[in-house]
């Protein structure tokens, strides 16, 4: 059962899938910093300083003016902020994949392929195709 185990483990696409599980939750970490620490503090400055993360809108209970933990002490809110910023963070993480998988196609179909050389008869089956010739004649 051991003996399994550690077939299963090491087999190629198992170690592949945990690399790439590893990498991308690090490119996760990698882009949240470029949106939250360079993006937005841009966009923020185009739209007139406006902080993504405090927009809601209040649903109900007294409005509040102020940041969105206090609306949401107050009442239901719809938090939209957030969601405009995980949004950019998906649109950032899905183009930068699309043009890995772009790059790797490019590299994989410049390689020529293969072509494998048929195998070589064995000398009874090629002394018997030559009397089944001559049979035919």
């Amino acid at each position: 059962m051991l003996k399994e185990f550690k077939e299963f483990a090491l087999r190629g696409n198992m170690v592949d899938l945990a690399i790439g599980v590893i990498i991308g939750g690090a490119f996760g970490g990698l882009v949240n910093s470029i949106v939250a620490d360079l993006l937005m503090p841009v966009i923020g400055l185009i739209t007139g300083g406006i902080d993504f993360t405090n927009l809601y809108v209040q649903l109900s209970g007294a409005p509040v003016i102020g940041d969105l933990a206090a609306a949401r002490k107050a009442g239901a809110t719809i938090a939209y902020g957030n969601f405009v910023t995980l949004a950019i963070n998906f649109l950032i993480i899905a183009f930068v994949l699309f043009l890995v998988v772009k790059v790797m196609n490019r590299l994989k179909s410049d390689k020529e392929p293969v072509v494998k050389a048929p195998p070589e008869v064995p000398a009874d089956v090629a002394l018997l195709a030559e009397i089944r010739d001559l049979l035919k004649k």
